[in-house]
């Protein structure tokens, strides 16, 4: 005789296995600091490389005007100017990274509680049906 609560549960378990499960499980692994932290890592090199990219752009669109200003101002000021604009460049990007993997963390956090509070009423409804073949 087929169970049908314990069919509906095995098939949400199995929907979310199959959509989400793997990275909601991978997530659920980390703390909630290394896994923002080990996240805004990544980002900080990525922001790096995307601003040296935009400047290296911008530099080639505008490299007439860049060089006369190089030879018109002074090289520290520039760099500083250059320094200031990628801190916050990568500060805002960071910021944003932080805000969008505490969300991803968090909905991670709660699918799996879900998830195997699902396990524990699909653990129980086989404890039993045990109990009741036993008698």
């Amino acid at each position: 005789m087929i169970n049908e609560q314990r069919t509906i549960l095995m098939t949400r378990l199995a929907m979310h296995d199959k959509r989400e499960g793997k990275e909601n499980k991978n997530i659920g692994t980390y703390f909630r600091s290394d896994y923002i932290g080990m996240r805004l890592i990544g980002c900080v090199i990525s922001a790096t490389i995307s601003f040296f990219l935009g400047f290296g752009l911008y530099v080639l669109y505008d490299s007439e005007n860049f060089v006369n200003s190089i030879y018109r101002a002074d090289i520290t000021e520039l760099a500083g100017k250059i320094l200031l604009y990628y801190v916050i460049f990568v500060v805002a990007y960071s910021l944003i990274a932080y805000i969008v993997f505490a969300f991803r963390y968090r909905k991670a956090r709660s699918r799996l509680k879900v998830y195997f509070n699902n396990l524990r009423r699909l653990q129980i409804l086989y404890q039993r049906e045990r109990k009741e073949r036993r008698q």
